[in-house]
């Protein structure tokens, strides 16, 4: 089940989202948040109405268990990753496959979508440094992969586009099982910084949080506040903790 709560109001949620057979593992809103797409274990895929609660449309591909979704900005679009080894992007008019990147070797485990819609990111599982790989895609008509980033030692769990405004160059960020953090270059897949949260666990989500900061979600240790120093280049820096 998914609930929508008002963050202003009261304490109950506001709307309900119920409709699939196993854990919700994706979520994302459309632009105009006026709807949105929820994703399962049970290999299907349910575009709700957020005004009305109603389900609009359903989809379900085998073996498609989700890992992840992420909304296209300003299209119809919706990226999602899966157990499956598999990245999809499907067409919210009708909730339709609209393209299916080529299989990669281990579990896709996160997406994310540049703020122009260009490009995207989808990370791997894996341990002892086979597979544990971010990827670069091109979402426009060629829908290449672009590049790869490669260091971490066991499965990345999340990998997010980091905004101009915060790191002043195209760079992506990675979070790890390995309990670190890499920030890398877009363009050339070097690695530009790398921050240990030693005694975090296996580091499970990243986010941007505003202009200078990332929170980035561990298994042992809460949530971390992350902030991005440009003193000496470009660093990382644990500053509080949730």
């Amino acid at each position: 089940m998914v609930m929508m709560w008002d963050l202003q109001g009261s304490s109950q949620p506001r709307q309900q989202f119920s409709g699939h057979s196993m854990v919700v593992t994706g979520l994302a809103v459309s632009p105009d948040t006026s709807q949105l797409c929820t994703g399962s274990r049970d290999n299907t895929l349910l575009l709700w109405d957020v005004g009305t609660g109603q389900c609009a449309e359903r989809a379900s591909v085998s073996r498609n268990l989700v890992t992840h979704l992420c909304w296209v900005p300003r299209e119809p679009y919706i990226l999602q990753t899966s157990e499956d080894k598999t990245i999809r992007l499907w067409d919210s008019r009708g909730l339709q496959v609209a393209h299916v990147f080529p299989a990669k070797q281990h579990i896709q485990t996160y997406c994310d979508v540049s703020e122009d819609g260009h490009k995207c990111i989808s990370c791997s599982s894996g341990f002892g440094g086979e597979g544990c790989e971010a990827t670069l895609w091109d979402l426009r008509q060629t829908r290449n992969r672009i590049c790869e980033y490669k260091g971490h030692f066991q499965t990345v769990a999340s990998c997010v586009f980091l905004p101009r405004a915060l790191a002043l160059m195209p760079v992506i960020a990675t979070s790890s099982h390995d309990c670190k953090v890499k920030i890398w270059n877009q363009d050339s897949g070097a690695c530009l910084f790398t921050l240990s949260l030693d005694g975090s666990g296996p580091l499970t989500s990243l986010a941007v949080a505003d202009t200078v900061s990332l929170l980035c979600a561990s298994f042992s240790r809460g949530i971390r506040l992350l902030r991005v120093d440009h003193s000496r280049g470009l660093e990382l820096q644990e500053v509080a903790g949730f």
